[in-house]
């Protein structure tokens, strides 16, 4: 999500998923194909948009066989689940509303970027909300849930997790990595020039970080600084030995667009120096197949496993009227990742809408 109160977009301008393949013993995402695989194009198709007007999509493969699947509404006044045994069945599955805005204080406005994880035997959930008598007071809040069927028991807020300043942030996101917990996220932090950069900390709990935040990336590439100053949405994939951690980046309109940035999986994640960023966007607006802005994405697999999926949001439309953030139609799509023969990912460009098209063009394959 994306950004700042108009009326402090001059101040702030002076001034990151586990869960996409719940049962993996570490960080999320890539599902690593025997050492004998080729690389190959892939058949696979999915029809797009998945889940029209919802934006910041996150969908998390369980143990239990099915997908779950969270996002903003438009509205920004709620918090929605759906549950599918395959991916293509989400977009007809049943929603429900878990969660809804306080009409005062804490989380009544601008209910943001929810992600559905499991830790510990039990469900939370991470989410970015405003006041309604200050809705560009984003803060990040946690709910929890006990019952093993998060359609049921109680969510029960934890309340807002603590960083080391009390100012704009959003995009939680958590993950764990050689029996280490960590949180990521977008905050803007007191004396930079900038609206949000993205930090990383190891956690106490999960709704405690453990630690103090290390800032991993700023924005400073031009396609990171239109319309806003902006790296957001953190997201972390893991294959043949490195962490990828996707991010958004740029004002949400067609300038919308992801970075990377890669660690070694044996180095220390809390060192910036251990995080090398990629100069270009690794996925952006397309004329050709009419996606625009697309971003804020999760990683998830297919039905068989292996195949690693992108999950994210795009207009299908360049120009906008007035704010971003007051169009709806940021449709929930996906894709097939591809890996080079580097062992980097493919993201390729957004695929056209309908069932046409594959994903970015090579997979590991058997």
């Amino acid at each position: 999500m994306n950004h700042t109160d108009p009326s402090r977009r001059g101040v702030l301008a002076g001034a990151l998923a586990l869960g996409a393949t719940a049962g993996l013993p570490a960080v999320a995402g890539a599902a690593e194909a025997p050492a004998t695989a080729s690389t190959a194009a892939t058949t696979r198709r999915y029809a797009n948009p998945l889940v029209p007007r919802r934006a910041d999509p996150h969908i998390h493969r369980h143990t239990d066989g099915h997908y779950y699947f969270t996002a903003t509404v438009p509205e920004y006044d709620r918090i929605v689940l759906r549950r599918s045994r395959t991916l293509r069945g989400l977009t007809g599955a049943e929603e429900t509303v878990l969660w809804r805005k306080h009409t005062t204080g804490d989380m009544s406005a601008h209910i943001w970027a929810p992600e559905l994880h499991r830790v510990d035997g039990r469900w939370y959930i991470y989410f970015a909300a405003g006041r309604a008598d200050d809705i560009w007071k984003i803060r990040m809040y946690v709910l929890e849930n006990a019952h093993p069927d998060p359609f049921r028991g109680t969510w029960t807020e934890k309340g807002q997790i603590t960083t080391a300043w009390d100012t704009f942030s959003l995009d939680a996101s958590t993950f764990t990595h050689r029996g280490v917990r960590y949180l990521t996220w977008a905050q803007h932090e007191p004396g930079i020039d900038n609206n949000t950069n993205l930090y990383i900390a190891p956690m106490a709990n999960p709704w405690t970080l453990g630690g103090r935040p290390v800032r991993l990336s700023s924005p400073t590439y031009a396609w990171e600084t239109r319309g806003f100053k902006v790296n957001e949405g953190p997201a972390v994939i893991a294959r043949g030995g490195r962490l990828f951690m996707t991010y958004s980046a740029s004002a949400t309109d067609s300038n919308y667009c992801m970075g990377l940035l890669t660690a070694s999986a044996g180095s220390d994640l809390l060192d910036p120096r251990s995080w090398t960023k990629s100069p270009d966007p690794v996925f952006t607006s397309s004329d050709t197949t009419r996606q625009y802005g697309p971003g804020h994405n999760s990683f998830t697999v297919a039905e068989d496993g292996r195949t690693d999926v992108l999950v994210y949001h795009a207009r299908p439309y360049k120009e906008i009227t007035g704010d971003p953030l007051n169009d709806p139609n940021r449709h929930t799509r996906i894709q097939v990742l591809g890996w080079k023969a580097d062992g980097t990912p493919d993201f390729g460009i957004p695929v056209a809408d309908g069932a046409g098209q594959s994903g970015s063009g090579r997979v590991r394959r058997a």
